[in-house]
């Protein structure tokens, strides 16, 4: 198992920046492939990223491509997502979630096995 706790959210104005963390404990953190979550009131979560065990692969929603890069420090079991040129549609609780089955990371939540409690980003505009 690992447990996950995500940090760095809060209020920012658009065209703003934020990095979000994720620290990992448990199991080894580089098992795992992951992902970073958004659910806006109302809606349903939706992935915005997803990085490979080794982080040498990415993938971003189209929604975020070129404003958010997701990284990941398996040395110090950190997730990571730099949030730049944010926009009021940003606006939502972020979650981290591990996926322990597959090496490249799914676009589906359902596929995930492990979440953290997720972190709230409001963007004002």
């Amino acid at each position: 198992q690992v447990q996950l706790v995500e940090s760095g959210g809060g209020l920012v104005q658009a065209g703003g920046s934020l990095r979000l963390s994720c620290a990992a404990s448990g199991r080894t953190f580089s098992y795992y492939a992951m992902g970073w979550f958004r659910q806006a009131p109302g809606k349903e979560r939706e992935v915005v990223a997803r990085i490979t065990r080794s982080g040498g692969i990415t993938y971003y929603a189209d929604s975020v491509k070129g404003r958010f890069t997701i990284s990941r420090d398996n040395t110090k079991n950190t997730l990571y997502l730099q949030m730049s040129r944010l926009k009021p549609e940003d606006t939502a609780v972020y979650y981290c979630a591990a996926d322990s089955i597959r090496t490249y990371p799914s676009p589906s939540v359902e596929d995930y096995d492990y979440w953290g409690q997720g972190t709230q980003v409001t963007v004002s505009s």
